[in-house]
């Protein structure tokens, strides 16, 4: 599946466009997996940034998108919190070498192609510094209800590249990701059982993961 994420955020609202952080997110900060300076990886349109610029982090937020990247900003100065939103793409992070101590990867990785996912993987690696945690959400092949992503990822896939690119895995576990269900409509049409939240919001299959970079 090949999308054209400029067109997606100038057009549509997308399925991701909550208007506030993953509950998977806040429950990576709550659990302490957060410090130093952070890097949101694949940031869309900021709403997880922004929750950690409100809790006192320093982050950086990149996307390939630009107009993703500039409705982020115009959130953040909405929000009143300091986050530097770049243009950048995640599998070079060229001009960040060894930057981050923290890297949130908030559905980016599922994204990618597998010969980007290894470029990825060593890219987050050297934008890093030794002893940097990597806190990441990716679509799974699992279901939840019978439901399964779009974009499936097997949890070997995610083993082989992080391990590959310099990481170890500490912690890999299934979860969901919320999506709007209207953005979604075709997608959901296609299982009417589907599980929604009190707002209405779908749960799609994920894999939590948690990796230290190795020295």
């Amino acid at each position: 599946m090949i999308l054209d994420f400029d067109d997606l955020y100038t057009t549509s609202t997308v399925p991701w466009d909550l208007g506030e952080p993953q509950p998977a997110v806040v429950a990576f900060e709550r659990a302490g997996r957060l410090s130093g300076a952070v890097l949101d990886v694949g940031c869309g349109l900021g709403d997880n940034a922004i929750y950690l610029a409100g809790k006192g982090y320093r982050v950086t937020a990149i996307d390939a998108a630009a107009p993703a990247v500039e409705q982020a900003r115009q959130r953040a100065v909405a929000h009143g919190v300091d986050v530097e939103f770049t243009v950048a793409d995640a599998t070079t992070l060229t001009g960040f070498d060894g930057r981050f101590d923290t890297v949130l990867d908030s559905a980016l990785y599922h994204c990618l192609a597998d010969e980007h996912r290894t470029q990825y993987a060593a890219a987050l690696h050297r934008a890093t510094k030794p002893g940097a945690r990597l806190n990441m959400l990716c679509f799974s092949d699992q279901t939840i209800g019978g439901v399964p992503s779009p974009l499936p990822v097997s949890e070997k896939n995610i083993r082989d590249t992080l391990t590959a690119g310099g990481w170890a895995i500490t912690d890999l576990t299934s979860g969901e990701l919320l999506a709007l269900t209207e953005p979604s409509r075709e997608f959901v049409e296609q299982y009417p059982n589907a599980a929604t939240d009190d707002k209405g919001r779908i749960a799609m299959p994920i894999w939590i993961v948690q990796a230290d970079r190795v020295t």
